[in-house]
């Protein structure tokens, strides 16, 4: 079964060699926002003769070719996902590292309101919050 990010390749005319496949197929399938080393270890899960250099250079591709986006979460290490039509933004949770994506639309509002009020247009944009888990209610009783 072709993964949504194999068909997207395809679809721009990339060459899919057995290995990119592999590669689209881990990313398809994530859940998270891995980096290039996370997506190398589940590569090599399928394929152990996949480098580290193959993962490099094919997330490289993917994200020149617009199907991946690139993220930096602010721990020192590129993330991606596959770029989506479907716009949503990120809160980071800063002890865990886990990333929840999320789409509000007072925000979306008061953003394109504010590109308004400064007499834009707003075309595009990113929102990633950076945050601690408040202490547990329960824990104070």
């Amino acid at each position: 079964m072709t993964s949504r990010l194999e068909q997207l390749c395809v679809d721009k005319g990339l060459k899919m060699t057995e290995q990119r496949r592999i590669i689209a197929r881990v990313l398809s399938e994530a859940v998270d926002h891995p980096d290039v080393e996370a997506v190398y270890h589940r590569a090599s899960e399928l394929d152990p003769k996949i480098s580290i250099a193959t993962v490099y250079r094919t997330v490289r591709l993917f994200q020149e070719a617009n199907i991946l986006a690139r993220h930096d979460f602010g721990d020192g290490r590129a993330r991606y996902e596959e770029a989506s039509l479907d716009h949503h933004d990120h809160l980071i949770d800063m002890k865990s590292g886990r990333v929840i994506e999320f789409r509000d639309e007072e925000i979306e509002k008061l953003q394109r309101a504010v590109a308004d009020r400064l007499g834009y247009k707003l075309v595009d944009h990113r929102l990633e919050l950076f945050a601690v888990p408040l202490a547990d209610p329960a824990a104070k009783k």
